[in-house]
C-alpha cells in the first residue's frame, strides 16, 4: 500500500503497527531505562519513545513509502511533508510521565490525516488492553464493538477531563483558571495525563467532556476521530472547526457542548 486512499486500508495498517508497539512497551514497562527531560525537568523522554517510534516509523515508511511521518520525538521523515496529501501523525508513548513512573495509563497512537482531516486513527494502551480505533464513515469501535459517547445533557451531573502544560509552573496560560472553574460547574473534573485516553474515553462514553490546549496534533487526532465517528462533537477551544495543527480542542457527547463552551467564555483569559 503506497497511497492510502481506503481509510479502511490505512487503519488496518495503523492497527497491526500499533499492536506491535504495545507489545513491545507492555515488555519494558519494568525496565524503563535512561529517562532525560526535554524541554522542562517534567517533560520526559525514556529510550522507549524513541525505540518504539523508530519501530513505527520504519513499518509505516515500508508500507506507504510516499507518505511522510510527523512524530514526537524525531519530527518530520520528509522535508516537503507540507505538500504532501497524506500524513501520519505518532506518539509513541503519550503519557510517558506515567510510563516513567509505572503508572499503566499511557498509549501508542497512530492517525492518518488527509489534507488535515483524520481518516484513521487508533489509541492502544498497552497495559490496561485497551484498542480503540475508527475510521473516517467507518464507525469507531473498540476490540471490534461499537464506541457511543455518553447520554449526558446537563453539565454539572458531567465528568469532565483535561490536562495542564509542562511549563504550568511559570506559564500565565496553565489552565488553572479553567480547572478551578469546572470543578464548581461540572459534576466532576479528571486529569489522567494522557490526551489521546481522554479522548477515547469520552467516545467510549466514561467521560461525557474534555477540554485542553497546547497540545500537539498527535496528541489530538487519532483521538477527535474516535470521539466524532462514536456519536460525539469535537471544535476548536472557541467553538470553531477543530484542526490538529492548532493544538487544542474541546470534545464531548454533543449534548453538553455548548454548555463547556459558555463557561469557558466566563473564563478570563490569561495576559
Amino acid at each position: 500500500m503506497t497511497s492510502p486512499v481506503e481509510a479502511t486500508d490505512a487503519l488496518q495498517l495503523a492497527r497491526a503497527v500499533a499492536g506491535e508497539a504495545a507489545a513491545v512497551l507492555c515488555d519494558a514497562t519494568n525496565k524503563v531505562g535512561t529517562i532525560r527531560t526535554k524541554s522542562t525537568l517534567r517533560d520526559l523522554v525514556t529510550e522507549w519513545d524513541t525505540r518504539v517510534e523508530d519501530l513505527i516509523r520504519e513499518r509505516l515508511l515500508a508500507a506507504t513509502p510516499d507518505i511522510p511521518l510527523l512524530g514526537e520525538e524525531r519530527g518530520e521523515s520528509n522535508a516537503d511533508a507540507a505538500a504532501s496529501e497524506y500524513l501520519w501523525l505518532v506518539d509513541p508513548i503519550d503519557g510517558t510521565v506515567n510510563f516513567a513512573h509505572g503508572l499503566p495509563l499511557f498509549s501508542v497512537v497512530i492517525a492518518l490525516e488527509r489534507r488535515g482531516e483524520a481518516v484513521a486513527g487508533v489509541v492502544v494502551a498497552p497495559v490496561l488492553g485497551w484498542e480503540f480505533y475508527a475510521s473516517a464513515g467507518g464507525g469507531a469501535f473498540e476490540s471490534g464493538q461499537p464506541l457511543a459517547v455518553s447520554k449526558i445533557t446537563q453539565l454539572p451531573e458531567a465528568m469532565l477531563a483535561t490536562g495542564f502544560p509542562y511549563d504550568r509552573a511559570t506559564s500565565p496560560d496553565n489552565n488553572f483558571a479553567e480547572w478551578e472553574h469546572f470543578q464548581r460547574v461540572a459534576g466532576a473534573c479528571r486529569r489522567l495525563g494522557c490526551a489521546s485516553l481522554d479522548l477515547a474515553l469520552v467516545a467510549r462514553g466514561l467521560l461525557d467532556g474534555y477540554w485542553e490546549t497546547r497540545l500537539h496534533p498527535w496528541d489530538m487526532s487519532a483521538g477527535a476521530l474516535l470521539v466524532r465517528e462514536a456519536g460525539g462533537r469535537v471544535t476548536s477551544i472557541t467553538g470553531g472547526s477543530f484542526v490538529s495543527a492548532a493544538g487544542n480542542a474541546i470534545a464531548s457527547n454533543g449534548a453538553i457542548h455548548t454548555q463547556i463552551l459558555e463557561q469557558l467564555e466566563q473564563v478570563p483569559r490569561s495576559a
